[in-house]
């Protein structure tokens, strides 16, 4: 497990490009047949990837955490971003489309991975989303494209998209995580737009669904003095609660969006014309 500390609105303009990279971008998260992680001080958010390819894998107990097992004090939630698998917990296994997801809520001792490999649709790609939680609520799963669904933009504006909130406090309960994707409309490319920044909580992207040779250019930083970010597929973003996040692709693309912090209102943001972003 690798930490990243917290930072400033005001450091970000002394960050050359490596250092924002090093900071708030995300790669290698998903190794063969490994759980790899990421902890983050905002909000003390672990994200983690798995996946499994010759054999199933484990979600282990990191120590950087201090607990006896992994959701000892924690919640989460997991989208498989990649073929099709199991999410085994407790002894109950949940098969696991492409953009389903399953939230895991705290007291859960074991959970282990599995990819199914169906029609040669390649190895499941578990991203986990995890934050502290003093309350249980029970593991539930929810089917790709059954959450509360809102279709938002425009095609004039090259931002139509589809969301699909699965975690939030209208749907599936949690302590404090909101989980959901979004899917960009063949032609749209823009995701987030008007962007917003929300003081109340952090969040995560993870990009999918992009192809090889596309990439995102994620926008972040303070809304009068902006930075971008280059995002392959499969690489995640960690959006400070000052931060703006919004971003434009070369191709279509989807992207797993995650918070927690204050509250679970999704539409408790602020608002950033983009006129009046620099």
């Amino acid at each position: 497990m690798h930490q990243r500390y917290a930072t400033s609105p005001e450091q970000v303009p002394g960050m050359d490009t490596a250092e924002l990279r090093r900071r708030y971008l995300v790669e290698d998260l998903f190794a063969a047949d490994e759980v790899s992680a990421v902890y983050t001080h905002h909000d003390r958010v672990v994200l983690a990837g798995a996946m499994p390819v010759t054999a199933g894998v484990a979600l282990p107990t990191f120590p950087e955490i201090r607990s006896e097992f992994f959701f000892s004090h924690r919640e989460g939630g997991i989208v498989n971003v990649g073929g099709r698998g199991t999410i085994s917990v407790d002894g109950t296994t949940y098969d696991v489309g492409h953009g389903s997801c399953i939230y895991i809520g705290r007291g859960a001792r074991e959970v282990a991975f599995a990819s199914s490999d169906v029609d040669g649709e390649g190895p499941a790609r578990f991203y986990l989303f995890s934050a502290p939680a003093h309350t249980a609520y029970p593991t539930t799963f929810v089917e790709a494209g059954t959450g509360t669904v809102r279709e938002l933009g425009d095609g004039l504006t090259s931002n139509r998209r589809t969301l699909n909130q699965y975690i939030h406090e209208n749907g599936v309960r949690s302590c404090q995580v909101v989980m959901g994707v979004t899917t960009l409309h063949p032609g749209s490319m823009w995701n987030t737009m008007p962007a917003h920044t929300h003081d109340r909580r952090m969040e995560a992207y993870l990009y999918f669904d992009l192809p090889a040779d596309a990439r995102i250019i994620h926008m972040m930083g303070d809304p009068s003095e902006t930075r971008h970010l280059v995002v392959a597929e499969g690489e995640a973003i960690i959006s400070p609660s000052w931060s703006v996040h919004c971003g434009f692709g070369t191709a279509s693309y989807s992207f797993v969006w995650a918070m927690a912090g204050e509250n679970q209102s999704f539409d408790d943001m602020d608002g950033v014309p983009i006129a009046e972003m620099r």
